[in-house]
């Protein structure tokens, strides 16, 4: 039953020790505002890292070939492997666990791209329409490669940002023809990618083909650099990439270990790597920040503990004038239960408000680092820890309210 004599004792106990509540109450709060600050930086430090990846499908691969350096079945190393078409072929029919599948070659030798009388070197990338499944491409006008460029092998292109920018600068690309290799190509598209890092820089300078046109347009029949692999959800990415080298190697007489002739990056290798190290960090800041709470909390037990001796007279009155043992452990507990919870609130408003003050300065200013990138805490995460904190309050103040229940009445009224 809700006791207002008992909540206006509690308030004037407070505020007669006003500098001893603050300390008590700040340990409290400064706890719980290093786990929210915590909690949040390494979010931040998590959406950086995995932004890196950005436009990548999180369980993708990329497979291509290279020098053989391993001996196989006495074919002595050195050999540069090539992948082709029918490897594509044998791909997608042996292996239904694969989603999308984009092969694709590069133009090779130098040359200009040029529109007019402007001119730029670029890469230019014989590519499938599956690439638009494997890495997140948005086009702000236009379209990509269909299947229909593929299979009528059209002279289209469809051109990064940074070729946009140099080629046309105001001008709308869309219609206008550019000429690769003394051949026109149509632009019907331009790309721009999620991924603002290395890999998303380079695509931005890229032109993509359709790889029918690219092979038999340039004499580069037959001719696969790279395979873009997405799985099936629930596909081991690993487990599919492992077999897929062996398929490779197999066709190719080279040994399945031959980590320079099979090159490849998996994604989703790389993202088990790296949710693996932040689970990590998550337990280090929750052992850090509980550290810190509890060491709060042993301060209000502290703290009540010397509140208890310094009313020993007082508790002795009460319970001569027929207070009951539950009385005084309730009022303790209370008083107790106020300090940590008013302090936990403090605190937790205060962290959560630093990390949207921190990510509203970050989406103004556009300052995302590669690393860091858009600080955030789990408000139920927060709640529980509050309730947590209420919880430990009541358990901090239970040793002083039984031993102020305790006390002796003749006892206390003999102390000085």
């Amino acid at each position: 039953m809700f006791d207002l004599d008992k909540w206006q004792e509690i308030y004037n106990t407070m505020r007669a020790h006003k500098l001893r509540s603050f300390l008590t109450a700040f340990g409290v709060a400064w706890g719980i505002f290093m786990l929210v600050l915590l909690l949040g930086a390494g979010k931040g430090l998590e959406n950086g890292v995995l932004k890196m990846f950005g436009s990548i499908a999180k369980n993708s691969m990329f497979i291509w070939g290279g020098k053989t350096v391993i001996p196989y079945k006495g074919l002595q190393p050195g050999r540069y492997v090539k992948y082709n078409n029918d490897d594509y072929k044998a791909l997608k029919n042996d292996f239904p666990e694969i989603k999308y599948l984009a092969p694709s070659t590069r133009l090779y030798g130098s040359f200009s791209v040029i529109y007019q009388d402007k001119s730029g070197s670029f890469q230019v990338e014989g590519q499938y329409p599956t690439l638009a499944q494997v890495k997140a491409m948005m086009y702000p006008k236009g379209r990509y490669i269909n299947e229909v460029d593929i299979k009528e092998k059209r002279k289209v292109a469809v051109i990064g940002i940074r070729p946009v920018e140099l080629l046309f600068s105001e001008e709308d690309p869309i219609g206008k023809y550019i000429k690769i290799k003394g051949v026109y190509f149509l632009v019907v598209g331009t790309f721009t990618v999620e991924n603002t890092g290395g890999d998303g820089r380079g695509d931005a300078e890229k032109i993509f083909i359709p790889l029918s046109t690219l092979q038999q347009t340039f004499n580069q029949s037959n001719i696969i650099d790279v395979f873009a692999i997405t799985p099936e959800d629930n596909v081991d990415p690993e487990e599919l990439e492992r077999r897929i080298k062996m398929k490779l190697a197999s066709r190719h007489n080279m040994s399945p270990d031959d980590y320079k002739a099979l090159g490849g990056w998996n994604s989703g290798k790389e993202v088990k790597k790296f949710i693996a190290l932040f689970n990590g960090i998550s337990i280090f800041i929750w052992v850090v920040g509980i550290g810190t709470i509890i060491a709060g909390i042993v301060g209000v037990s502290n703290i009540m503990l010397i509140i208890v001796k310094e009313r020993t007279r007082e508790i002795g009155i009460r319970k001569a004038l027929g207070a009951t043992p539950g009385s005084i452990v309730s009022l303790i507990i209370q008083e107790s239960i106020v300090i940590t919870s008013f302090a936990g609130y403090i605190g937790l408003v205060s962290g959560v408000s630093l990390m949207e003050g921190v990510k509203s300065f970050m989406a103004s200013s556009k300052s995302d680092s590669p690393f860091f990138s858009n600080p955030d805490v789990d408000i139920k995460i927060c709640v529980i820890a509050l309730a947590i904190l209420v919880v430990a309050g009541a358990l901090a103040g239970l040793f002083p309210a039984r031993k102020a229940a305790s006390i002796n009445p003749i006892e206390a009224l003999k102390a000085e």
